[in-house]
């Protein structure tokens, strides 16, 4: 009997069949470009095979308009039929979106004699509002490749059927990450950069760790943050979701957002369990 269905969407060019071949080698039953009036039947024809307990489909823009307005009563028609149901957004930076397109010179979706790039591109976001506003999980893959890609889907589905809540680190100088929930800005609290012996560690090692504890403004943030946290996570960790992200930022996403992202998990994880650490930049690095 299948157990679950994985509602794969996103802007053209975010990278959603990549996403589904990942999804593939994670071991989902994958169809792409299905029109969503008909997914309730494919779900009851699933349904009869017991070999398929993970199915993954993708819907994009090229589904009917009429469709994709209908998504929420599509929706419930899968509830009705007793299978869970996640949907996983994709999106990224229009200027990125546009950059990917000119690399491939791939033809959008929506374009045509009288439509720009651009124009496509915004058009696309507000035919695919219906689900992206119903996204159980958002990812922005503006700075990602498809092995850091890979790696991110395999952490974020690695735990079914839970509430997972990720503490993010990044860089502001290489955005704000489109997908969280909340973000938290630390570029106030001292910086190891300009320490020159500490410039090419990272927050996980133990000379920035000591060069940071202590400090009454990264202790007094520390303890706001984590308050916050303690308060309002859990209460919206029951508000019908599986997925919570949160960002926490300085200036190049490498000391003290690393630090701090590492110091929240280790106290938080006993009080939330299904508490799990991305750090963008470093995962860049390597």
């Amino acid at each position: 009997m299948m157990k679950s269905l994985l509602i794969v969407s996103g802007r053209s060019g975010s990278g959603k069949s990549s996403a589904l071949n990942i999804l593939e080698d994670l071991g989902f039953y994958c169809i792409d470009n299905l029109p969503l009036s008909l997914l309730p039947a494919l779900v009851k024809h699933l349904e009869q095979k017991s070999d398929l307990h993970k199915i993954g489909v993708g819907v994009d823009v090229r589904s009917l308009p009429d469709d994709l307005k209908q998504f929420d009563s599509v929706l419930s028609q899968i509830d009705a039929l007793g299978v869970q149901t996640d949907t996983l957004f994709l999106d990224a930076r229009d200027d990125v979106l546009i950059a990917r397109f000119s690399a491939t010179r791939r033809k959008h979706p929506l374009s045509n004699p009288y439509t720009s790039l651009k124009e496509a591109i915004k058009k696309e976001g507000e035919l695919l509002d219906p689900v992206s506003s119903r996204a159980s999980f958002y990812l922005d893959t503006s700075t990602f490749n498809v092995h850091e890609l890979q790696q991110v889907l395999a952490l974020r589905l690695s735990n079914e059927n839970r509430v997972t809540i990720f503490l993010e680190s990044f860089g502001y100088k290489h955005g704000v990450p489109l997908d969280a929930d909340f973000v938290f800005d630390v570029r106030c609290l001292p910086n190891p950069h300009w320490q020159a012996s500490l410039r090419e560690l990272t927050g996980q090692q133990q000379p920035i760790k000591d060069f940071l504890t202590g400090h009454p403004d990264v202790e007094s943030l520390y303890h706001d943050i984590s308050e916050f946290l303690l308060k309002w996570l859990p209460r919206l960790s029951s508000d019908h979701r599986h997925y919570l992200t949160v960002a926490i930022g300085c200036t190049g996403g490498q000391h003290r957002s690393v630090y701090m992202v590492e110091r929240l998990h280790e106290s938080l994880r006993t009080v939330l369990p299904h508490i799990q650490i991305l750090h963008r930049e470093l995962v860049h690095q390597k």
